[in-house]
């Protein structure tokens, strides 16, 4: 046997990785091992999820935190305006590829222009929410940035940029420096779908120190935001939930066993887009495009074994809809209209709200999210920053295709932890490649 494995190496390789990969899967020590998932036989003999030892974190790349930034060129090809729009973390998320895109352009930047949105509920600017000064600190070295333009170009517009087909970098040095180059200052909303792996290191590593070092709230709201992270009971989950109906109508999903209040919401939100019928219907559920109610949300919750008294803050917008699905499971649930003072409740518009609700998540104990939406993707991002790794996002896809095979019961609940169990100790989804690396434990 061994004189054959010799004279064919192909076949030893194969043999050792396949002994190998057996005894990870079987040893003791191993989150996949045997013990104690071949041991269970209800319910309440799975562990909660978050006792699992995981295999695989993300943690900052060293390239860019640990070593110094490239040399800024002495001379600037011009400024650049981000113009955000949306929600306050797909603003976030619009700047900090905005402060890439600077940067591989050598340009000055300006700080950005948040839209002022109905929509959003939303009046509150750059300054209002984020640290400037503080942003300014820490961007030295990696962009240059200015609070105030020169005199001579204050007085006019920036020139529009359509970014909205540029993605990696010789898209934007081809088709965005000629227009910085003539008109000297310009504003660009960064397409949503950046080919930032294309970047070099040195325009990636602006973005990085942008978006997880050098953004932070404004002092009255990391106060209020102190104050909220103090009245919450502890331990607790920060649970990221959307099922409004803007949200519903958008996803294009039908419902069964909604309230006739939640319909007609969903129905008023729907406009031309109608939802998807029949065989279609499944075949977008069981792509996980639909999101998952309360009620849903409470029965992974309860097969992930996260016990009925926890603490939950709810991260979430206004107009949620059947959170008695929730609630009449899980009953210890808050909010920050529940622990805010009317005053400060009121007098806060949406990106405000946005941001109390991300800096509690960022330090709360546990985080869930059953989507997986810019808020979540910056939420994750910063927690693994910050070495909190008791993260995880519902799967929408498992439970929809689980249900959709007829499993019930306690064959649902063993299916959807094993599911999440997985994703839970390979840290899958908890943090953007593009700043974060993947540490083995």
């Amino acid at each position: 046997m061994i004189d054959l494995l010799l004279k064919k190496p192909l076949v030893s390789i194969v043999a050792v990785l396949t002994i190998s990969l057996f005894l990870i899967l079987f040893s003791s020590s191993s989150p996949f091992s045997a013990p104690p998932f071949s041991t269970i036989t209800s319910f309440s003999d799975r562990p909660e999820i978050w006792s699992l030892r995981r295999v695989v974190e993300w943690r900052p790349c060293k390239w860019w935190l640990h070593q110094p930034p490239s040399p800024l060129s002495a001379h600037s090809n011009g400024y650049i305006r981000v113009d955000c729009y949306g929600g306050l973390n797909q603003m976030r998320r619009d700047f900090c590829d905005g402060v890439g895109i600077a940067r591989l352009l050598n340009a000055t930047l300006v700080l950005p222009k948040f839209e002022v949105a109905a929509y959003w509920n939303e009046s509150s600017g750059f300054a209002d929410v984020f640290d400037v000064d503080y942003f300014v600190q820490k961007m030295n070295g990696y962009v240059k940035v200015v609070k105030e333009l020169p005199a001579e170009i204050a007085s006019k517009e920036p020139f529009r940029v359509d970014c909205s087909k540029r993605k990696g970098q010789f898209d934007y040095i081809e088709s965005v420096l000629p227009s910085l180059l003539e008109h000297h200052y310009i504003s660009l909303t960064p397409a949503m779908s950046q080919r930032r792996d294309r970047y070099p290191l040195y325009g990636k590593a602006a973005l990085c120190q942008a978006c997880y070092n050098a953004l932070r709230l404004t002092n009255y709201l990391e106060k209020k935001g102190f104050e909220l992270l103090q009245a919450i009971p502890k331990p607790f989950l920060s649970l990221h939930l959307r099922f409004e109906p803007d949200m519903v109508a958008y996803s294009q999903c039908e419902y069964s066993g909604l309230s006739s209040t939640s319909l007609k919401a969903i129905e008023a939100a729907r406009g031309d887009r109608k939802p998807w019928t029949g065989e279609a219907s499944r075949i977008w559920r069981n792509r996980g495009k639909c999101p998952l109610t309360p009620s849903e949300t409470a029965l992974i919750l309860q097969a992930l074994s996260i016990p009925a008294n926890t603490n939950i803050y709810l991260a979430a917008g206004d107009g949620l809809m059947e959170l008695e699905g929730l609630t009449s499971v899980y009953t210890n649930v808050v909010t920050k209209s529940t622990l805010l003072s009317n005053e400060d409740f009121t007098s806060m518009h949406g990106n405000t709200k946005a941001a109390l609700d991300y800096y509690v998540s960022i330090n709360s104990d546990y985080y869930i999210a059953t989507y997986f939406g810019n808020m979540d993707k910056m939420v994750a991002a910063i927690r693994a920053f910050k070495g909190l790794y008791k993260t995880l996002f519902l799967s929408r896809r498992a439970f929809a295709v689980f249900t959709s095979q007829g499993l019930r019961g306690e064959k649902l609940m063993e299916a959807l932890w094993k599911a999440h169990r997985d994703d839970f100790v390979t840290s899958r989804g908890s943090a953007l490649s593009d700043c974060f690396c993947e540490f083995q434990l």
